[in-house]
Formats: C-alpha cells, structure tokens, sequence
C-alpha cells in the first residue's frame, strides 16, 4: 500500500510540527515538510511578511514529490492578516499544488466547530500584537475569546526558543490561565510542544483542549479520509471519530 503524503510548510525556525506528526501518526500516512525562511529574534509582522513571500515557490517544491495534500502549518502566520489572508493562502496553496490545502488558523476553526464550542479560553507563546490579532481573527469568525494570555517566557530568548519549552511549563501556565467560563482551551502556536500537554490537561480542566498542531494534523487526516490512521490525541479525535 502506498501511504498518504502530506506536505508541511512550516516555518524554518519549527522543530515542533514534524516530530507532532510523526507521533501522532501511523505508516499509513507520510509528512514531508518545506520550510519557509524566517529569522529568529522577537516575532514581528514584517518577519512574517518575509515569511511569506516566496510561498508560492516552496509549495510547487514539496507539491513535486506527489503530495495528497499540504498542509500550511504556521498559526500566526495564516491569521496575521485576517480571514481573507488565510484564504488567499489557503487557494494559492491548491492552485499551486493541485491537490487539497489545510492551514492551522481554519483547521482550529473546524475543530471548534466540530466540539460545538463558542467561548475560548485561549493561552499563546506570543507577544502581545500576536495575541491581539488571534483575538480579532476568531471573534471576526464568530467564537466568543474570553481571554489570551502569552506566555512571555518562551520566547524570551527569540521565537526559535519557544520549541524548546517543557510541556510542563506549558501545563502549569495553562491551569493558571484558564477561564472557568470556557467551554473549551485552545493552545496555540505549531512551535510549541501543546501536543504532548493535552491529554493531562483535558483530565484536569475537563474540557475539550485544542492546539496547533492537534487540530492541523486532524484537519488533514479528516481531508483524506484517515483518521483512523492517527492515535486519538484528545477529544477532538474521539468525538469526531463518533459524529
């Protein structure tokens, strides 16, 4: 059997997405990624401008190799700009490539959407104007943002650093920081390792958590027809599996 590819665009600083992948999934499906260059330091717009701009390029390489879909996995970088960035993305990606786009903004969308949640406690590796535009992106797509709290430690030493924060870290900052009121938590960022935190963080705040790269890999899985393929990694996997 030939396995499913699904190409990863991620930003040349992630060492996070890749690995996520390759735990969640099983030989049944195959990532291959293409990094798009960024400089490290404080995370600005203009280094996700540069980002970006020579997107189409590095989706017609990953597309050469056969993919079965592409996946745009960078969070900031698909909401930095508002819905319609995000979609300009998401078309020139299948344009390109010729074959079915997911990006991490409108994957967690879906994944919103497929818990039937509406308030969204949220906590982010990001600097201030980041968390600032994720709050206008959701709440111009509907959901009720009751908080967004950054964790300014991760990053403290350049974006690139937020990699390497210990889903412990994570863990804690995140029972400090979550809204009782919500009906689910949404981790973002495709850097941070939020993957390995939500199994003891839906046991400890009992509710559905979301993350980048959760909601990225199941987006794409649920596109092919293969999530059957994957481990269940929260409840986004099992409900889903059952609706």
């Amino acid at each position: 059997m030939i396995p499913k590819r699904i190409g990863i665009l991620i930003p040349s600083t992630n060492t996070s997405v890749e690995a996520d992948f390759k735990w969640v999934t099983s030989k049944a499906v195959t990532a291959h990624s293409e990094r798009l260059a960024i400089p490290d330091g404080t995370m600005t717009p203009a280094f996700l401008d540069q980002m970006n701009q020579d997107l189409a390029a590095k989706v017609a390489s990953v597309a050469s190799a056969s993919m079965d879909l592409i996946a745009y996995a960078c969070t900031s970088g698909s909401f930095y700009r508002g819905p319609a960035w995000d979609e300009q993305v998401h078309d020139l990606v299948q344009r390109t490539a010729h074959v079915p786009c997911v990006t991490t903004s409108t994957a967690v969308m879906d994944a919103f959407q497929a818990l039937d949640v509406q308030r969204i406690s949220v906590i982010t590796p990001y600097p201030q104007w980041t968390n600032d535009k994720l709050a206008a992106y959701y709440g111009q797509q509907g959901m009720d943002v009751l908080a967004v709290h950054g964790d300014v430690r991760a990053a403290a030493q350049g974006h690139r650093a937020i990699n390497d924060q210990d889903p412990d870290d994570i863990i804690q900052f995140a029972l400090d920081h979550f809204d009782p009121d919500a009906q689910a938590l949404f981790c973002s960022c495709t850097a941070w390792r939020a993957v390995e935190c939500v199994t003891a963080l839906e046991a400890a705040l009992g509710v559905p958590v979301i993350t980048s790269n959760q909601a990225t890999i199941w987006a794409a899985l649920r596109q092919l027809d293969m999530l059957h393929a994957a481990q269940p990694l929260g409840r986004l996997f099992t409900r889903s599996a059952v609706c």
